[in-house]
Order: structure tokens, then C-alpha cells, then sequence
């Protein structure tokens, strides 16, 4: 896929709505675009952390302990703990679907972030709702 159709692409993706062309141009020359076919793992729980994925296109599904736990599209982030520290994967994400995914790495990221700062506020957002999600889940 060439890098101004998937700039394109990217602009679709909810956390990086609203991103200028140059934004969203620093996006994808942060990382490295792949595509994937249907059947991959993206991530086995029990690795160590290296990377995040962000889904452009296709689905995913997360699994833990061998159980589904959730499904995944366009927009969703996977393996963000990574980003910031060398954790063991508590999940396992496999694609559902052919897609293409944006792969970032922890170096890459922080000077992402330093240079866009927007897109270190979303990333903050998610992980908190995410946070808040579990806590819910956990405590009522």
C-alpha cells in the first residue's frame, strides 16, 4: 500500500481523527505499515512487550487463557502497554481478517509523541477508559 492511500486510510481511524496531513504523514513514517492475512498472531500472551498495533483496516480477536475476551476493528489499538514499558502480553491477538495494521515501537513512539503531542493525549485517553472499563467490571 502506497503511504499517501494509507494516510488516507489512517485519517479514518478515531485516534487520529481530526490529525492534519502532516500529522498524520508523521504517523505513518513513525511506524511500519503491514498487511496481514486472516489467521495471524499479532501478539501471544506470555511474550514480552515490543510493540503496539494499530488496526487500519480488519478485525482482530483478543483471547485470553484461550478464551475470547474481545473483537477488534478499524481504530483499535493493541499491545499500547508496550509502548511504555517492557510488559508480558496478558492477551493473545489474532487476525479475524486480511488487513493492514500500523506497527509501532517504543523509540518510534516517543518521538512521535514529543513531536505531535495530540497523539500521546489519545493514546492517555484510551489506556484510561480502558482503566475505567476493568474497574467497573471489577468493583460495579
Amino acid at each position: 500500500m502506497a503511504r499517501g492511500t494509507f494516510n488516507e486510510e489512517l485519517s479514518g481511524v478515531p485516534l487520529f481523527a481530526g490529525f492534519s496531513r502532516k500529522q498524520l504523514a508523521a504517523v505513518s513514517n513513525a511506524g511500519t505499515l503491514i498487511d496481514v492475512e486472516a489467521g495471524n498472531t499479532l501478539i501471544s500472551e506470555g511474550d514480552y512487550a515490543r510493540e503496539a498495533y494499530v488496526i487500519v483496516r480488519g478485525d482482530v480477536t483478543v483471547r485470553r487463557s484461550g478464551s475470547d475476551i474481545a473483537q477488534l476493528g478499524p481504530g483499535a489499538i493493541v499491545g499500547e502497554l508496550g509502548l511504555f514499558a517492557p510488559f508480558v502480553r496478558n492477551a493473545t491477538v489474532d487476525t479475524k481478517t486480511d488487513g493492514v495494521v500500523l506497527v509501532l515501537n517504543p523509540p518510534d513512539f516517543m518521538r512521535l509523541v514529543q513531536n505531535e503531542p495530540p497523539l500521546g493525549n489519545r493514546v492517555l485517553g484510551s489506556l484510561a477508559r480502558r482503566i475505567r472499563e476493568l474497574d467497573t467490571k471489577a468493583y460495579g
